[in-house]
């Protein structure tokens, strides 16, 4: 295989560019020709790319809808071309480009015709970004948000987008790059998606629980029914305790100034008791 014979480069942190031009595929042939065309010519034209190109520390991918830069130099390279690509692009409002920007781990080989590619999570985590933006966003992952933060020139313009999900259920904390000029300020439709279905599910577990209160409380209500219907006493023996009809005769009072004559007074409360009772 010495026609394939490889030189391995060595396994180091990368700045990754990675461009994606949107609806390419919708275009016609020769419309991807020349979109993909005029991409080449501004990325090639910015500061950046020629620096780190005349320094020997850049690989350029063609991807086909794109173009990914590998940067080795300072994670703030990838994104001031970024900004570069994006003023170019305002003067070719038919090419729609979104971009993620990752710095992680990467290899590559030079083959025999002197070709340059990369691999690795630096790559891979850097389309993974993109993947959330839409057309005009430019997208940081955390870990270069977080190297950026530490030059206050760059401060402003870092807004944080919260968690996205992509591939194999991967979760992404991403941050949008926008100037007052540059950049797209709006959220991505995919995180949009992700809060709609979020707040959804939301709504749907406090319902569960809501519903699982009331039953709860069903219940209970119907288990101290039961119970009070199970354990009231006979009706019988409620009536036992009342008389259905009574009468009651109170002691009279001597109201006379002798009081031989409460004798008097005893006698018609006895002669009453005795008079009821036989109608009893």
């Amino acid at each position: 295989m010495a026609a394939e014979i490889k030189k391995e480069i060595e396994l180091e942190i990368a700045h990754v560019l990675f461009t994606d031009i949107v609806g390419y595929s919708k275009l016609p042939i020769h419309q991807q020709r020349a979109v993909v065309e005029r991409l080449n010519e501004i990325v090639r034209g910015t500061d950046e790319f020629q620096a780190a190109e005349t320094a020997g520390r850049l690989i350029k991918i063609p991807t086909g809808d794109g173009i990914t830069l590998v940067f080795y130099h300072s994670p703030e390279a990838p994104v001031e071309c970024a900004l570069e690509i994006s003023r170019a692009l305002k003067k070719h409002p038919e090419l729609q480009l979104r971009m993620g920007i990752h710095s992680g781990p990467v290899s590559g080989v030079i083959d025999a015709t002197g070709k340059a590619n990369v691999a690795g999570a630096g790559i891979n985590m850097a389309q993974r970004v993109m993947d959330c933006g839409d057309a005009g966003h430019i997208l940081l992952s955390k870990h270069v948000a977080e190297d950026l933060e530490e030059y206050p020139h760059w401060q402003p313009h870092l807004h944080e987008l919260g968690e996205c999900e992509v591939k194999h259920g991967v979760r992404l904390s991403l941050v949008n790059l926008y100037t007052e000029e540059l950049g797209n300020p709006a959220v991505p439709e995919k995180l949009k998606a992700a809060r709609v279905a979020a707040a959804a599910q939301r709504k749907r577990a406090a319902f569960r629980w809501l519903s699982l209160r009331v039953v709860s409380l069903l219940v209970v209500i119907a288990v101290i029914g039961f119970l009070l219907f199970r354990y009231r006493p006979p009706h019988a023996a409620v009536e036992l305790l009342v008389p259905e009809k009574s009468i009651a005769v109170l002691p009279f009072e001597n109201r006379s100034r002798d009081p031989d004559n409460a004798y008097f007074a005893d006698g018609i409360q006895d002669e009453i008791l005795t008079r009821l009772s036989k109608i009893a």
